[in-house]
């Protein structure tokens, strides 16, 4: 039997993206476009299959963390990434205030 692959989230920047890799393979990624502090996230997908479930919660988990860290805020254009933070109360503050 062998050991599960680690599992690591990492900002792309130059690609726009946070990925989420199993090993050395992408397996998923959440699309943003940013300006200034805002981070909007525009799309995320995720491989499907075996033991990978939970994957997109922690790739956006992690993303968001990230933002928080820089003292930024975020626009959820994604639905999946809408509806997380819609089922997790403590990243609501992150959300930029509409106009």
């Amino acid at each position: 039997m062998s050991a599960p692959s680690q599992t690591t989230v990492r900002d792309d920047p130059e690609h726009s993206r946070y990925v989420i890799l199993e090993g050395d393979q992408r397996v998923g990624l959440a699309a943003y476009t940013r300006a200034g502090d805002t981070w909007t996230f525009t799309h995320t997908e995720v491989e499907s299959g075996e033991g990978r479930h939970g994957l997109g919660g922690t790739l956006v988990r992690a993303a968001l963390d990230d933002v928080r860290a820089a003292g930024g805020t975020v626009v959820p254009q994604c639905p999946f990434v809408a509806g997380w933070i819609a089922r997790h109360p403590e990243y609501r503050d992150l959300v930029e205030p509409t106009a």
